[in-house]
């Protein structure tokens, strides 16, 4: 990998993003992409965060089944979302944000009011809002796959202002743009995107990417805290509507996107002992550690040289 990498870290959202730049021809161009993405990111917290009394998603949560106007970055990432759903027929579900969005992760009284295939965007009048319909009671959780949008987005955006190649990196859900250095972009896949590589953390390992996205998906990192006093996963089966019993602790998938990367990983997390077969039939190049530390790799998912070709 080419030395000239310039990167920028910064809290984000209970975790660290990164933007890094590489080829800049103008000057200030690491810091034009960094800006571009700090600036769409304001927009997208504001329009999706569930964490926000004053976003728009709140206030689609308490619209009470009445039809609401959102702006164009809510109704895209609702969008998105519900891509992913019909994609996964369901596994990945956003709909379970009356379960997500509780105090509690085990829910008995907590009544189903609908799924993915209850709620519908149409295009206003002016072509650039979109009002959303949903029954009363039904809440989204965009968790799933609105970071991964986002992180799409950012390195697009970043790129195409700065004329640099771009690597974006939310919380652990990457996703690239534009030129790509020497060797590829070198990253890191763990279980926590906040950890390092050492002789400590068995798991983890690097990859060299050259393109689209990469998402890591984890039971073992923002874990949840009952009612009564237990610890769960944050992932919801939209079935069963409880926390996923974890079968893998991490699971990682490179796609051509990042919403494409991400919606596999969650998706693979819900199917547990199902997932490997499931992933097998997308083609697409994974890694799952399971909760016995058992290393699976799937599609074109390179082994380490350390393991050799018997891995």
């Amino acid at each position: 990998m080419t030395s000239d990498i310039t990167t920028t870290t910064f809290d984000l959202w209970g975790g660290i993003a990164s933007v890094s730049t590489h080829g800049a021809q103008a000057p200030g161009a690491h810091e034009v992409a960094v800006d571009v993405v700090r600036r769409w990111l304001a927009d997208v917290e504001s329009a999706a965060s569930t964490y926000r009394a004053d976003s728009e998603i709140t206030a689609l949560n308490h619209a009470g089944g009445a039809p609401t106007r959102v702006g164009p970055v809510l109704a895209a990432a609702v969008r998105v979302a519900l891509a992913s759903a019909v994609t996964t027929d369901g596994t990945v579900d956003p709909t379970v944000g009356a379960v997500t969005l509780s105090a509690a992760s085990a829910m008995p009284t907590v009544t189903r009011a609908g799924s993915y295939r209850d709620v519908h965007v149409d295009t206003d009048g002016d072509g650039d809002t979109a009002v959303v319909t949903m029954p009363a009671g039904v809440q989204l959780d965009l968790g799933a796959t609105a970071k991964a949008w986002a992180a799409d987005r950012a390195a697009e955006l970043a790129a195409i202002e700065s004329g640099a190649g771009v690597l974006v990196s939310l919380a652990g859900d990457i996703a690239m743009s534009g030129p790509v250095p020497h060797g590829g972009w070198v990253v890191l896949v763990t279980d926590d995107h906040r950890e390092g590589l050492d002789s400590t953390n068995a798991v983890a390992e690097t990859v060299s990417l050259a393109g689209g996205g990469l998402a890591t998906s984890s039971t073992t990192v923002r874990r949840r805290t009952t009612a009564e006093g237990g610890d769960v996963a944050h992932v919801v089966d939209p079935i069963s509507w409880r926390p996923v019993v974890p079968v893998w602790r991490t699971v990682s998938v490179a796609a051509g996107d990042c919403v494409t990367a991400n919606t596999a990983s969650t998706a693979a997390l819900v199917l547990g002992v199902r997932a490997e077969e499931w992933l097998t039939r997308t083609g697409l190049p994974v890694r799952l550690v399971g909760v016995d530390g058992r290393v699976v790799r799937l599609g074109a998912w390179p082994v380490p040289e350390h393991e050799g070709a018997s891995a």
